[in-house]
């Protein structure tokens, strides 16, 4: 989605961009921010299952990774493959889900269902996003490229002589219910995938996680694309990723000498939310070492 924010004097981080205006007042309910970090035991905040820069389109491209378990391939309609931004309206789904769902297991609601019906303004609010009308085209076009990408994981069956197979959307529809008087979109409806919603509801113990809600404000992709990965990887605790490795997982088409000259960048500025950034050396290159901020 589009960015028009308005600044102000209190300063900010260099990778974070200031909230909106409106970000304090409470007109709509906004839960915890969640998000799905498994799909049959594969790791999607390890890779990118969407694209990370805005100005390449990739109509009709394939993102291609091969994990030890599994190839995992993001594919693209024309409208444009969805972007790591897109993906915040996903997130608010999952969030919504994970909220009600909650709520059910303490007799305090009914079970949740896949139809998700949020206005246009809540988008907006959730995502941190002002209000203003670029910002409601940009969220009619995200819809537009979420509904046409999805994910296909074929997974390495070492028990048969066969891979297993699935198609796996990022929503499973959407529908603009109603429109304001200007012609911004109002009421919607998305369809929540089946493994999103299994994920959520299914289990015993929801394949969930927190996200700072910080994360809306970082602005550009490869920092995203590193928090959720500091999200799952390290958790509470520390991991570490080989520079190659994070280049091979973030799907981006830049050389990896370009790369490794944003993600220095990134590190130099460590300023994302709950996590500290650093390169040290290590056997077979360059390592980025994530810290979670005690």
């Amino acid at each position: 989605m589009g960015e028009t924010i308005q600044e102000d004097s209190i300063p900010q981080p260099p990778s974070l961009r200031p909230a909106p205006a409106n970000d304090n007042q409470p007109d709509f309910f906004v839960p915890a921010l969640h998000d799905i970090p498994v799909k049959d035991g594969i790791g999607l905040m390890d890779i990118a299952v969407f694209r990370l820069s805005k100005k390449q389109t990739r109509k009709g491209d394939i993102i291609r990774y091969e994990l030890p378990d599994a190839v995992v391939e993001v594919v693209s309609s024309g409208h444009g493959m969805a972007t790591i931004y897109d993906y915040d309206i996903v997130l608010m789904m999952i969030s919504h889900l994970a909220d009600a769902m909650k709520r059910h297991r303490q007799g305090q609601g009914p079970m949740p269902s896949k139809k998700f019906r949020p206005h246009g303004a809540e988008v907006l609010k959730f995502c941190r996003m002002p209000y203003g009308g670029r910002q409601y085209i940009a969220l009619e076009h995200a819809l537009d490229r979420l509904q046409g990408t999805y994910i296909k994981i074929t997974a390495n069956d070492r028990q048969d002589s066969f891979r297993r197979s699935g198609y796996f959307p990022l929503v499973a529809g959407a529908t603009v219910v109603s429109r304001t008087k200007t012609g911004r979109l109002g009421s919607l409806e998305i369809t929540i995938p089946d493994w999103i919603y299994d994920g959520v509801v299914r289990h015993k113990v929801p394949e969930v996680l927190t996200v700072n809600p910080d994360y809306f404000l970082i602005r550009k992709g490869l920092a995203r694309f590193i928090y959720r990965l500091a999200r799952k990887a390290a958790g509470a605790g520390k991991a570490s990723y080989a520079f190659r490795t994070v280049h091979a997982r973030c799907g981006t088409t830049r050389q990896f000498k370009k790369f490794s000259h944003e993600l220095r960048q990134l590190i130099a500025d460590n300023d994302l939310p709950d996590y500290a950034l650093a390169e040290e050396e290590g056997r077979d290159g360059p390592l980025l070492v994530i810290r979670h901020r005690a």
